[in-house]
């Protein structure tokens, strides 16, 4: 076997381990196995295009594009990255980075397939660094509105005299109520559902607390989108 698509094999193994190392790291459904598995295929398959292109030529004219089998692997990528987008009960999408660092996966099997390992290697850096190192400086010093978190708050009112004050209290406990929707209940109850934004930093718990503190509540239910 040749030694340099060996080379590439491990290369693109070693790119496709630390990809899938990030997301393991952070309990994601596609983690180190599949990465590797992406990668390494990724590039064998270019691998095999670009070689079957020189085997299987008419003389010194190259009839067959080198790259073909490479750009159905992007087009067939879709469908693996589409299984990991989910959609909540609160209407919020996860999973678009895990799709897109699949996709982005396969595109350096690719460079590596074809040969371009310094290319492959800065493009893992500046992945890397995009999902890492970036969100943690926008945090710090990004806009007020990039440093902040959202949350779902579901509350039970004991009567419909409290909207006004209950919702004036949790703007005073520098809380921002971007959305809200409010529903009458057969106990005589109100039910509020809230899509508030707070700091980053602020724990869940302590958004808990604060609200637990405004008179009329009857159940405070939170949850992070």
């Amino acid at each position: 076997m040749d030694h340099q698509m060996l080379l590439k094999l491990g290369i693109s193994a070693l790119l496709g381990l630390i990809i899938g190392l990030e997301r393991e790291l952070k309990r994601k459904p596609v983690g180190l196995k599949t990465s590797l598995v992406i990668s390494i295929i990724s590039c064998l398959l270019t691998i095999v295009s670009i070689e079957s292109s020189h085997i299987f030529n008419d003389g010194d004219n190259i009839t067959m594009d080198p790259l073909r089998l490479a750009a159905q692997i992007v087009s067939g990528i879709g469908f693996l990255g589409a299984g990991v987008i989910l959609r909540k009960e609160n209407d919020s999408i996860s999973g678009l980075t895990t799709a897109a660092i699949i996709w982005g996966a396969a595109g350096i099997g690719i460079a590596v397939g074809a040969g371009f390992y310094t290319e492959a290697f800065i493009g893992v850096i500046l992945l890397i660094i995009s999902v890492e190192l970036l969100p943690f400086l926008i945090t710090v010093f990004g806009p007020k509105q990039l440093r902040e978190k959202e949350l779902i708050l579901q509350l039970k009112l004991a009567n419909k005299h409290n909207i006004v004050e209950t919702t004036a209290s949790i703007k005073e406990k520098d809380i921002t109520i971007k959305n809200i929707r409010i529903k009458d209940l057969d106990t005589g109850q109100l039910y509020i559902r809230m899509k508030v934004s707070v700091h980053q930093k602020r724990p869940t718990t302590e958004v808990y607390y604060e609200i637990q503190k405004i008179s009329g509540i009857r159940s405070i239910e939170i949850e992070n989108v």
